[in-house]
């Protein structure tokens, strides 16, 4: 078994594509499972018509994952990052197949006890969601900002993917009998098999790659505990010298509320971001856009174009001289996004579909792209141990500004019965 310092030697880039790669895909798995939930929403507006199924079950998945990540953040500096991700994507795996099994139980049908089932399901969903994504932007936050930025587009990804398999499967299953819920079942099923395949990748893949080993070492040097567990899946030990360092530097690495402090504008835009795109997506797309001719299609394109734009989006910072850098940039763009609100209360009740696609779009397109500018700036200049607690702490935010979102979704309602 290699030492730590074999590692920290040298700088490598052998395996940066590969790991770019993983990276998108387990980001892709970070969300795939809860997207594949809010897709096919259409079905469950079949089959719980009375239930409100975008909004609830969003309102019931963001207290479980705000709620986990606050308490992983806080004692983040401890964690087994290992085992959290992999716990993470088995949770994602195997609560997307009891969304398939409960579906071929129940026969499809609805009433309050399947609904109930599918809001316990959507619970855990929120949990796995906490574990992956502030371990996986924690982790990633201490090695180069490429696999971050990587990362978060495979997020987008998982949109834009659910989205175009949703139409396919919507229209190649619309003709045949029920087929509307066996499109369901099938796009469940591969969702699945995404899940399990980020699990194999985590576990087996990810932690081999030369580059991973060599930023995650260097942490390790830094006082960094969270890495121990992949240093040693990839055949590195950590000598206890070195351990004993990394607990000295520990001790004088910033608090999180030292962190907070120092970067409470990107954590505060962070959530003003997911405030407002949850307050308007999925819940107001598909309630209160009102009856266009495209029909039963219309929610399914709307939710397809804000996935597409917020993937194209992700990758606008790829190319540095686009990527907003300035803080008080960072803010005004931020707070300008408020502007939306009047412009999809106005066009819902007076425009036609083509002014609100456009709009959902460009909701998608400034989401994505502020998303990165923050989370691929914010780490930069601080120690590994540092970067993994920072990157915590601003997935915090980011899941408490969509459970603020989605709350205030709620308000659209106003005026109108909730049992339609």
């Amino acid at each position: 078994m290699r030492d730590v310092d074999d590692n920290v030697a040298s700088p490598t880039l052998e395996g940066k594509a590969k790991a770019l790669f993983v990276c998108w895909v387990l980001g892709l798995g970070s969300l795939v499972a809860w997207n594949s939930m809010l897709t096919i929403t259409d079905y469950y507006y079949k089959v719980f018509p009375k239930y409100h199924p975008s909004r609830v079950l969003t309102l019931v998945y963001q207290p479980f994952a705000v709620g986990t990540i606050a308490l992983l953040a806080y004692y983040e500096a401890s964690i087994n990052t290992r085992k959290r991700n992999l716990a993470g994507y088995m949770i994602f795996s195997l609560s997307t197949l009891m969304l398939v099994v409960l579906d071929l139980s129940t026969s499809g049908k609805g009433g309050i006890g399947p609904f109930i089932g599918l809001c316990v399901i959507v619970a855990a969903f929120g949990v796995a969601d906490a574990h992956v994504q502030g371990g996986m932007v924690g982790d990633l936050s201490l090695m180069r900002p490429e696999f971050t930025q990587s990362f978060i587009a495979g997020l987008a990804a998982s949109g834009a993917l659910t989205s175009a398999l949703r139409l396919v499967t919507k229209a190649a299953f619309d003709k045949y009998n029920n087929g509307f819920r066996k499109g369901a079942i099938l796009f469940l099923s591969i969702s699945t098999l995404l899940e399990f395949l980020c699990f194999l990748l985590y576990a087996f893949y990810f932690p081999k790659l030369p580059i991973v080993n060599f930023y995650r070492a260097k942490a390790a040097k830094e006082g960094s505990k969270t890495v121990s567990a992949d240093l040693a899946a990839a055949g590195i030990k950590t000598s206890g010298n070195q351990e004993g360092a990394g607990d000295s530097k520990h001790l004088d690495r910033l608090s999180n509320k030292q962190l907070m402090l120092q970067n409470i504008d990107y954590m505060i835009n962070l959530y003003l971001i997911y405030v407002l795109t949850l307050s308007i997506f999925p819940g107001f797309l598909y309630e209160n856009t009102g009856q266009h001719k495209l029909g039963e299609w219309y929610a399914v394109v709307l939710v397809a174009m804000y996935n597409v734009w917020d993937l194209i989006s992700r990758y606008i910072p790829v190319v540095k001289c686009l990527k907003l850098k300035s803080r008080r940039g960072l803010t005004v763009a931020v707070l300008s996004r408020f502007l939306l609100i009047p412009a999809f209360y106005f066009t819902a009740k007076y425009g036609d579909q083509g002014w609100m696609l456009m709009l959902t779009s460009f909701l998608g397109l400034t989401n994505g792209y502020l998303t990165v500018c923050i989370m691929t700036e914010a780490p930069k200049g601080y120690k590994g141990p540092e970067q993994n607690a920072l990157g915590n702490l601003l997935v915090v935010f980011l899941l408490a500004g969509i459970f603020s979102g989605v709350s205030l979704d709620w308000l659209w309602l106003i005026g109108k019965p909730f049992f339609q």
